[in-house]
This record gives C-alpha cells, sequence and structure tokens, in this order.
C-alpha cells in the first residue's frame, strides 16, 4: 500500500522487511567510550601539524580552541537527540524528524561521505607508513588486506567489532601516553620551539606569524582533533539503556579528546626541529621520538608501530560508522533497500561491501592524483562534517519548539543556547575555510556531491520512502500524520 503527503510517496512495508534489517544490542558506556574515542584518535597523529605551518602554534591554538568550543556544544546536543530519538539514523533521524526527508537525506548523504573519505584518507596513510618495513609490498595489496580485514571483522559481530574497537583504542592512548611522558621525562620538549614558525611580512613570529587569516587557514586540522566524535549515535539500535549509557559515553568521550589535543598539541609542537619542522611532517610523532631515540631503525620501527595503532583503531571505528549509515538511509528507502539487508549475525554486511568499495575507488584516486588529490579529499571530509554539524545543531534548536513534549530522558545543560553558539561556529568555520583558495576545490567537491543527491532524492528516493523504518515512524508520530495501522 502506497500514500502521498505532498511529493513524498511511502510505501507500507511487510513485518519481513524490517525483520530482515534488525541490528543486535550489546554496547555499554565504556563500549562506546572506546567507539567514541577510537573514531577520532587518528588525529592526534597526524594531520592536525599542518595548522601549524597554516596559521603557527597560536593560530592553531586559538583555533582548537574555537573548534572545541563547538563540538562541545554539539556533544551535549547530541546526548539529549540521542536519547530522545534512539535510531541508528543518528544525524540523518535527528534532521529527518526537524527538517523533512529532504534535508534528512542530504545530512544522511553528508556523513556518509565523511566516513567514507575519511577511512580512504587512513588508509592511503596507512600504507605510507607501512612500507617503510615492507618497501616491496604493493600498496593496493595492503589497502585490500586494510579494508578486508576490518570490514570482516564488522560483518562478523557488533561484540567482536567493539571489543577490537577496545583494544585498539587503548594502545594508541598508551602510545600517545609513553610519548607524552619521554617528550617531559627526557627534556626533550623546549618551549621555544614552539614559535619558530616563519612570519609573513608585518606579522609577529611569537604571536600570529601568519596573522588572522592564518587562525582561519588552521581550522580544518584543529578539526582533525576532534572529527567523528559524531558517529555514536549511529550506535543507539545497538546500544544497552540508551538514556543512561550514551549521554555519558559521548560527553566523557569529548573530555578524554580534548585532553588529548592539547597534549598532543603543545609537546609534539616543541620537539625535534619545532613548529616549523612539524608542521610540515607527514609523521610528526617521529620527531619527537627521534629526539628521545635518535635517528636509526628503532625510531622508525617505533613510529610506524605508533602511527600503526594509531590509524587502525579510527579506521576500524569509521568502518562501523558508514555502514550503519548507509544501512539506516537504505531501510528507509532514500537508497535502494538492498543495501540495508543483515547478516545472521545481524549486521548490515551489504552497506559495509558498499562503503568499502567506494572507499577504495577514492583511494585509487588519490594513488593516482598528487598531494592536491589528498588535500581534496581529507579537505571533503571536514566540509561534510561541517554541514551535518550545521544541520544537526539547528535540528536541536527546531525540534525544542516544534515538539516540546518529545521525551527526553536527558538534557543538555546548555541547551538552545549552546545547539545556537555551536551552530553559529561551525557557519563560522565553513565561511572561514571558503576564503582560503587552496580549500575551495574541497568545498566545491562537496557541492557537486550533493547536487547530485539532490536530484537522486527528486528522482528517485521521494517516490519509496518506508513509512515503518524507525527513525520515519518516529518523524510521521511527531508531526501527527500517521499512514500507517
Amino acid at each position: 500500500m502506497q500514500k502521498s503527503r505532498g511529493i513524498i510517496s511511502y510505501k507500507n512495508v511487510q513485518k519481513n522487511y524490517l525483520r530482515q534489517r534488525q541490528l543486535k544490542r550489546g554496547a555499554d558506556s565504556f563500549l562506546l567510550w572506546s567507539l567514541g574515542v577510537g573514531a577520532v584518535i587518528s588525529g592526534d597523529f597526524f594531520g592536525w601539524n599542518y595548522g601549524l605551518a597554516a596559521g603557527g602554534f597560536w593560530g592553531l591554538t586559538i583555533a582548537t580552541f574555537v573548534i572545541a568550543i563547538m563540538y562541545l556544544c554539539m556533544v551535549y546536543s547530541l546526548a539529549e537527540l540521542s536519547v530522545a530519538l534512539p535510531h541508528t539514523g543518528g544525524f540523518y533521524s535527528f534532521t529527518r524528524n526537524a527538517f523533512g526527508p529532504f534535508w534528512g537525506f542530504i545530512c544522511g548523504v553528508a556523513v556518509t561521505i565523511e566516513y567514507v573519505l575519511t577511512t580512504a584518507a587512513i588508509v592511503f596513510s596507512m600504507s605510507n607508513y607501512l612500507k617503510s618495513l615492507i618497501p616491496n609490498v604493493p600498496s593496493y595489496l595492503l589497502w585490500l588486506l586494510a579494508y578486508t580485514i576490518f570490514v570482516a571483522i564488522a560483518i562478523q559481530s557488533l561484540e567482536l567489532t567493539l571489543n577490537v574497537s577496545v583494544f585498539l583504542t587503548l594502545a594508541a592512548m598508551l602510545v600517545l601516553g609513553i610519548f607524552y611522558v619521554s617528550m617531559l621525562a627526557a627534556d626533550v620538549f623546549k618551549p621555544e620551539l614552539l614559535f619558530n614558525v616563519p612570519a609573513n611580512l608585518g606579522e609577529s613570529a611569537t604571536w600570529l606569524p601568519k596573522g588572522w587569516q592564518g587562525v582561519f587557514a588552521s581550522i580544518p586540522y584543529a578539526i582533525w582533533f576532534y572529527l567523528a566524535i559524531e558517529i555514536l549515535p549511529l550506535s543507539s539500535e545497538e546500544t544497552n539503556d540508551v538514556p543512561r549509557n550514551m549521554p555519558k559515553a559521548l560527553i566523557l568521550s569529548m573530555f578524554t579528546l580534548i585532553a588529548l589535543s592539547v597534549l598532543t598539541l603543545v609537546l609534539n609542537s616543541g620537539v625535534g626541529g619545532g613548529a616549523a619542522a612539524i608542521g610540515q611532517s607527514n609523521v610528526p610523532l617521529k620527531d619527537g621520538l627521534e629526539a628521545y631515540f635518535g635517528k636509526g631503525v628503532t625510531s622508525d620501527v617505533l613510529t610506524v608501530i605508533a602511527l600503526t595503532f594509531g590509524l587502525v583503531a579510527s579506521f576500524h571505528t569509521v568502518i562501523y560508522g558508514y555502514g550503519r549509515s548507509l544501512f539506516s538511509l537504505s531501510r528507509a528507502g532514500y537508497i535502494p533497500h538492498w543495501i540495508s539487508v543483515t547478516s545472521e549475525n545481524h549486521t548490515p554486511y551489504r552497506a559495509l561491501i558498499l562503503g568499502t568499495v567506494v572507499g577504495l575507488i577514492c583511494v585509487m584516486l588519490i594513488d593516482l592524483g598528487s598531494d592536491a588529490v589528498d588535500a581534496v579529499i581529507l579537505n571533503m571530509a571536514v566540509f561534510a562534517a561541517l554541514i551535518s554539524y550545521i544541520l544537526v545543531m539547528l535540528s536541536y534548536i527546531k525540534l525544542k519548539f516544534s515538539c516540546p513534549n518529545l521525551p527526553r530522558p536527558y538534557e543538555s545543560p546548555l541547551g538552545i543556547f549552546g545547539a545556537s553558539l555551536g551552530s553559529i561556529l561551525a557557519i563560522f568555520a565553513l565561511v572561514a575555510c571558503y576564503f582560503i583558495p587552496a580549500y575551495q576545490p574541497g568545498i566545491k567537491g562537496i557541492a557537486l556531491v550533493l547536487i547530485i543527491a539532490t536530484f537522486y532524492f527528486f528522482f528517485c528516493s521521494r517516490n519509496r520512502l518506508v513509512a515503518q523504518a524507525p527513525e520515519e515512524a518516529a518523524a510521521l508520530k511527531n508531526s501527527k500524520f500517521k499512514i500507517y495501522p
């Protein structure tokens, strides 16, 4: 049976439809915490340091402070939304409930782009590090091996996925902890090295060597410290006692990441060749390890081990993220229904495989291109994330007014003020990045994908949405428009 509401057509499906698309609960607050930290922790191992070249130490510090406030505002909003609408759709579900199917779909597409491109960038970097130990192995074999291993883990079971995430996250944190202690205990950290980035004409070398434009240019790299913390709401249907565990995990993950980002930014910038050298390095931890162990095989091996743990932790977790995002969009009918069928172990194996295929294509594009292609893909991931952040925080504000009676077992202490401040900062970050010419190709790339998604929605998706999908059912119930029994 099919019914329409405006230009949107919903269809009622048989009970067997949802039975073939079930997930399994099993995550508690500790497992969720490891998932949240693990998704982000690679940002402490690489990527952030390019902000030193873009804005100097203080420029990157200011950008990191602003972005940390934005993420805190968003995380508290997510904690409330996740318990009010505990569905696997996450950001898509929140935006769908607030602004309707089209904007929900656009938000879901942006989140999926972010996760697929992030895994592509991570596996490309991972292969570069591993090639120093195994130089004769072709890169494409390393990509295939990495994707195969961790997609297989994600397909096997939720329990295995979460346990592996705990191990990798704790291992990556241990590596960072050893690095921090070594930098201080061996007296290799020198505060004066924080300020050796060459200044532009007329700018202060110790304060803002690249001026305020350098602060703007540092924003995408500051985001790498926290990018993908928003993965946690995607696990809502796999979480035990969502009102109790989800807010705790989100908030604790965020404060853990803030602590790590401060230690990394300060201690890793003041070692080796200082901020000037660290800002140009592909492996910023290596400068610190070489300052402690000296150049040679020992530091090279330790660097590869350290970076592999950090990168693999995020790679593994973000694979989980794009699998759930594609699963939820498919279950609701925005993309083909066959994608959301789950395995006997209740894992979205088809969505995981599809996201992996797209990720591998992106890795090949990076490899065939140049450093510019790599930068564009990294920036596309950041810009897609910012678009989704803006939409979800505006959704929080909208739902506060349009659905005041929506059950909210947890309420953000920052409320509408926090969501408003977070959305303003996210808009500021997006606009600031747009005015940096080097970042504009990434923004144009995201715009192109979203235009294609818009055409797909109006020509395909809008005619086959599923009324009983949890995210759609909640939205239709909240809007008092019932088209199903």
